[in-house]
C-alpha cells in the first residue's frame, strides 16, 4: 500500500536536505573518509536547491516536474546505498549513508501515485 502522497513529499524535503546539511556537523562524519562529510553536505545543499525547484507545493520556482525530482530522489537512494563501499566508508560513516539510503529508498518506493484527472 503506497501511501507517500507529493504534499507529504514536499513536507519531508526541507528538513531532510538541512539534516544532509547539519548531521555530518553533528556527528563528525568523515573519521573513515573525509568525502563521507562532504557527500552528504553536498547532496544536502543540492536537495535544498531541489526542492526550491520542484512543481510541488513547497517548491518556490516550481520549474522541475515533480516526476524529475522522484527520479533524482531514487538515484540519491542508489548512490548513498553504494557509497560505503565506493568510497570505504565504515562504522558511523557508512551506517549514516544506509539508513539513509533506506529511508529515501522507502519515501520513493511508497509514493503514491496521483490519481488522473479528467478530461472536461
Amino acid at each position: 500500500m503506497k501511501f507517500i502522497t507529493k504534499q507529504i513529499h514536499a513536507f519531508l524535503d526541507y528538513p531532510v536536505a538541512l539534516a544532509l546539511i547539519g548531521l555530518p556537523f553533528i556527528l563528525g562524519l568523515g573519521s573513515s573518509n573525509p568525502i563521507a562529510f562532504q557527500l552528504s553536505v553536498a547532496t544536502g545543499v543540492a536537495a535544498l536547491i531541489l526542492t526550491i525547484l520542484t512543481d510541488h507545493q513547497t517548491g518556490i520556482l516550481r520549474v522541475i516536474p515533480y516526476r524529475i525530482h522522484l527520479i533524482v530522489d531514487f538515484l540519491v537512494g542508489i548512490t548513498f546505498a553504494l557509497a560505503p563501499f565506493i568510497f570505504g566508508f565504515n562504522g558511523l560513516d557508512a551506517y549514516f549513508y544506509w539508513i539513509n539510503a533506506a529511508a529515501v529508498l522507502f519515501v520513493v518506493s511508497m509514493h503514491k501515485p496521483e490519481s488522473a484527472i479528467p478530461n472536461t
